[in-house]
């Protein structure tokens, strides 16, 4: 009965959140607390029903029910444990039914966390929330569920996709919905603030640890997808401006302008419509970003291959949600104004060129991704547009972007003066020529044969990375010394524009430095690179837990000097008919040695990919500092005790009081 007990879980979780959002929103604007009393039991009902339904689907995949469908078409009896449990959300159908989990868990937390806020404010998120659930829950159920039965039922499943049968995959998707569903908390908190009349400072003190939590998982699954896509595809790279790759980062984009935004509202009382329009336009991109990856639209290794038809469905909730709070946006534009001035040089100005550039590159994102599929669409023709067009739009705006990052925590709020703040960057700005003139005389020294153009570059791109990482450290060990106190958010801070430096580094680094080369290679040949040499030892045939697989195994030397052996391997899959490559990895701080095993020729030997990539890793640990900067913001004990003043005082706000 797993099937049956699971479809109507799915509908007594639609009846809930349907519930939730009709006596959220109406409650509210009828100020009925009875109507209104509804809300969080509702919520909890939905978390509960749809958690039991996730339940059934992890126990049809764990006992190998090949008489629901969706498990014959995704596992089999061969697969490991873990990769069981992954393939409950290795699909469309399963993916989508995490996904409204996830955003039930996000309504739960809300319900929970927020019994200081007024019960008509609550109300009114959680009615949000809840009518996005609505719409959800009914394409899953009308078009995507997960239960339907397979008759006959088969002895064996078809297998998971082989690239998706990978520890980094069993924990990139929940975190990217944890980023891309949580964003709906910051939209139902504007909603919310836009239908009351209202956006004040107290409003942003209690939105901003929900949108750092979404963009704390959204930074993190990118962050872990990226590494996938290094180690599993067999290429090398780690970002190759796939629409789907693109789908995840435009509202990351958009986040980190929010966040920025609501510091802006929360300390001044500025940018008020800047915040509202950024938390719609957030979520707007994640709705963006699941119809792309679920219309059939795209043919991406990271999308996935369903029936066109269901585009059409989410198409609709994505303009029907975006109209909506548009219109809502356009009518409440009157109650946005600003009363808090700034001079030109301030802290504010600043703050609002970063939030114009980031939106400017989800801009350039967002035409680079669509305007290909605009034109399919339309029958004007097919065209491609890959990393050229997005490395040339996207590189310039973040010059600037990175520049202003290291100017701006040390200019004053609302005025200061072109000497006074001359005089505070004088140190980190000395410290960073001093740091670039001497890396970037070893690195120029030491590479020979290298372009000017890619010199320049390298000099730029090192110089920019610098810069971030000096100004990053500087306050708070200048703090430090002077036996200063040093807050939770100049850290938390400190270590997201840190870790901004170190992607900086890494991608200059592994992009101008390295180096790469195809060949072919029989064994007890060798082939050099970047003054490693590759001895092709053996090969050898592997039996793994549901594939079979040919091992190659490289001697890796040095100068002479032994360093590793590498073993990549060419992996086929029970059920399959495409091998996988699983390459080989030698890791390090300062560079990785990557081997790709090819196809096999016809004089018996093989092709094989050698990659020198220095400073790579730099790319991940930078992503990492960024998900530390977010940790130690939402644990700041100090913004919790100011986020409870902030709600007594919005006890006695227009917005506690609903104002229509």
């Amino acid at each position: 009965m797993t099937a049956e007990l699971g479809q109507i879980c799915l509908i007594l979780a639609l009846c809930a959140a349907l519930a939730q959002g009709v006596f959220g929103i109406a409650g509210a604007q009828r100020r009925d607390p009875a109507w209104m009393a509804v809300v969080r039991p509702a919520a909890a009902a939905q978390f509960l029903f749809l958690t039991l339904a996730f339940l059934l689907l992890v126990g049809a995949f764990l006992r190998d029910d090949f008489s629901v469908r969706y498990v014959a078409m995704n596992s089999n009896t061969e697969m490991p444990l873990i990769y069981k449990v992954s393939g409950v959300w290795g699909a469309h159908e399963g993916s989508m039914l995490l996904w409204i989990c996830i955003l039930s868990v996000w309504g739960i937390a809300v319900a929970v966390a927020s019994r200081r806020l007024p019960q008509d404010f609550v109300a009114r998120v959680l009615g949000v929330i809840g009518l996005i659930g609505v719409g959800f829950l009914l394409f899953l159920i009308l078009t995507s569920n997960p239960f339907l039965r397979l008759f006959p039922a088969p002895s064996q499943g078809q297998n998971l996709n082989p690239i998706l049968q990978d520890p980094a995959m069993a924990g990139h998707p929940p975190m990217l919905y944890m980023g891309y569903v949580g964003l709906s908390v910051a939209f139902a908190f504007a909603i919310a603030a836009l239908l009351s009349g209202r956006m004040d400072a107290a409003w942003a003190r209690w939105t901003r640890p929900w949108t750092v939590v979404a963009w704390l998982f959204l930074t993190l699954g990118i962050t872990l997808g990226s590494w996938w896509s290094y180690y599993e595809l067999g290429w090398g790279g780690w970002w190759a401006w796939d629409p789907v790759e693109n789908a995840s980062f435009m509202p990351w984009l958009v986040a980190t302008a929010l966040l920025h935004c609501l510091a802006v509202t929360e300390k001044r009382g500025a940018f008020k419509s800047w915040t509202a329009l950024l938390a719609i336009a957030g979520f707007s991109l994640s709705l963006l970003g699941t119809f792309l990856v679920r219309s059939g639209v795209l043919v991406s290794v990271h999308a996935f291959a369903v029936d066109p038809r269901r585009g059409v469905f989410v198409l609709g909730l994505l303009g029907t949600v975006i109209g909506a709070a548009l219109l809502l946006y356009a009518w409440r534009a009157h109650a946005l104004r600003d009363d808090a001035g700034f001079k030109m040089l301030s802290r504010e100005t600043l703050l609002l060129l970063n939030n114009v550039l980031l939106v400017a590159a989800a801009a350039a994102v967002l035409l680079g991704t669509l305007y290909p599929l605009v034109l399919d669409a339309t029958g004007l023709g097919k065209i491609s547009v890959g990393p050229p067009y997005f490395n040339a739009v996207f590189l310039p705006l973040m010059v600037p972007l990175i520049l202003a990052i290291g100017i701006g925590p040390y200019v004053n709020w609302k005025n200061d003066r072109v000497r006074t703040v001359m005089r505070r960057l004088r140190r980190p700005l000395l410290l960073a020529l001093l740091a670039l003139l001497a890396t970037g005389a070893l690195l120029l020294i030491g590479r020979g044969g290298v372009s000017v153009l890619a010199r320049s570059g390298l000099v730029a791109g090192v110089g920019l990375a610098i810069w971030a990482l000096v100004s990053a450290v500087y306050e708070p060990l200048r703090r430090w010394r002077a036996r200063q106190s040093v807050s939770r958010q100049l850290l938390a801070m400190s270590a997201a524009h840190f870790g901004l430096g170190l992607l900086v580094l890494g991608v200059t680094g592994s992009t101008l430095l390295g180096q790469e080369l195809d060949r072919t290679i029989a064994p007890g040949q060798t082939a050099t690179l970047g003054g490693y040499s590759f001895t092709l030892e053996r090969l050898q045939q592997l039996r793994g837990p549901d594939y079979q697989a040919v091992q190659g195994d490289l001697l890796v030397r040095h100068d002479g000097r032994r360093i590793t052996v590498m073993h990549p391997q060419k992996r086929l899959y029970d059920g399959q008919q495409s091998p996988t490559t699983e390459a080989a990895i030698d890791p390090g701080l300062g560079r990785d040695l990557y081997v790709a095993l090819g196809q096999q020729m016809d004089n018996g030997s093989w092709s094989v990919r050698l990659q020198v990539k220095p400073l790579v890793r730099f790319i991940w640990l930078g992503g990492l500092f960024m998900v530390l900067g977010g940790v130690l913001t939402v644990t700041d004990k100090r913004y919790r005790t100011a986020r409870r003043s902030a709600l007594e005082r919005l006890g006695d706000s227009p917005l506690a009081a609903g104002t229509p």
